[in-house]
């Protein structure tokens, strides 16, 4: 029996990895956690009896006490609670698949205890990859990707020796709006931006493959997770979604991992590594895609992945500007508050606004965030 945690249970990732538990009665989930949405954490609690449950939100977990009070599930709250259950005894994997740098700490907390990483929070890596690596070599723990183009690279990577990598190809759908012009995208819609023409994720990550800055933000975890540097990654537009990224090796020989568009192949795959489980569902024929296209990235439509190359060349607490600035912009984007092209253009001005820290510890990769925060609430006023 397996055991098994999960941050952020009731998002896109969270509700597909209990998918997976429900397929596999050797895994056993003991701690859920979510934001605010208590109704469907009372229904994620009666199926799957987690000893913790934890809501980001007073209000909710409030809420969630009176759901289950018939229950012995312990109801925690805030990133306190969140801390305690990614320290607490009594479970092997921790799936970290809430969004944004919330999942630092709670994550650093899991490492320390020894728990293995189900990594599906760009954010940890992307802002902090150089306290948790090394961190993580420290107390030996793995630490599994679940974004479905690093969990091809890492299958790809499965048994050859990682100093013979030449370069990693890290594929990109393109996003609803590929080939657009700059004056089509000024009068796309939040209802645009959230028709992904292959994958179904959540809205900010939807968002985030619509700017591009969803690559951008997994070039800079690639980096982290591989050890490579930034000029060994190359991002490939390829439409299909089928191949979800290659490795190519120093003799010129590409490996791939091909599949259809279903994230919770990776999930499985972290859960199990380094086992492969059957998986329900439909599965690749090659006779029905008939064709395999490739394109170089447009960075000057696209400006949020040439701005996060830009913060990853930077590196030091530039990461964590661009990725801050860019989860406000898209918030605001939701929220009808600013358009699609604004969404780069805040992320610019923050980082031209930034005064750079070489090495940043935790405090001041949270520092860089508040202040990121508050100049755009300034800018904004």
């Amino acid at each position: 029996m397996k055991k098994i945690a999960i941050l952020g249970s009731t998002g896109s990732i969270g509700t597909q990895t209990l998918e997976i538990v429900r397929e596999n009665p050797d895994l056993k989930v003991t701690g859920l956690a979510a934001g605010s949405n208590a109704a469907l954490m009372e229904k994620q609690i009666r199926e799957f009896g987690p000893d913790t449950a934890v809501m980001w939100s007073e209000k909710a977990a409030a809420e969630l006490k009176t759901r289950i009070s018939d229950l012995k599930t312990n109801v925690l709250c805030g990133m306190d609670g969140l801390l305690e259950l990614a320290a607490m005894d009594g479970y092997e994997v921790l799936v970290t698949a809430v969004v944004g740098m919330i999942g630092i700490r709670p994550t650093i907390a899991a490492i320390e205890s020894g728990k293995t990483i189900a990594l599906a929070n760009k954010e940890t890596l992307v802002t902090a990859g150089h306290l948790i690596m090394p961190l993580a070599k420290k107390h030996g723990v793995s630490i599994l990707p679940v974004d479905s183009e690093h969990s091809a690279i890492f299958q790809s990577l499965n048994g050859e020796d990682p100093g013979r990598i030449s370069r990693i190809l890290l594929t990109a759908s393109g996003g609803p709006f590929r080939g657009k012009s700059r004056q089509e995208l000024s009068s796309m819609t939040v209802e645009d931006a959230l028709k992904h023409p292959n994958w179904s994720m959540g809205k900010k990550i939807t968002v985030d493959s619509s700017t591009l800055v969803n690559k951008a933000l997994e070039v800079m975890e690639a980096c982290w997770l591989f050890g490579v540097g930034l000029d060994q990654i190359q991002v490939v537009v390829h439409p299909q979604s089928i191949i979800h990224s290659a490795v190519e090796y120093v003799d010129g020989a590409v490996i791939a991992q091909l599949g259809l568009p279903d994230m919770k192949l990776p999930i499985q795959y972290a859960l199990f590594y380094p086992d492969r489980r059957p998986m329900k569902g439909e599965k690749l024929d090659l006779f029905d895609v008939a064709t395999l296209t490739f394109e170089r990235p447009d960075t000057e439509t696209f400006r949020g992945l040439s701005l996060g190359l830009r913060a990853a060349g930077e590196g030091g607490s530039m990461p964590t500007v661009f990725n801050a600035a860019n989860e406000k912009a898209v918030a605001l984007f939701l929220n009808r508050q600013i358009g699609f092209l604004s969404i780069a253009e805040l992320i610019e001005q923050c980082m031209d606004h930034h005064r750079r820290v070489e090495n940043p510890d935790l405090e001041q990769i949270l520092q860089a965030e508040a202040e990121t925060y508050e100049y755009i609430e300034s800018i904004k006023a």
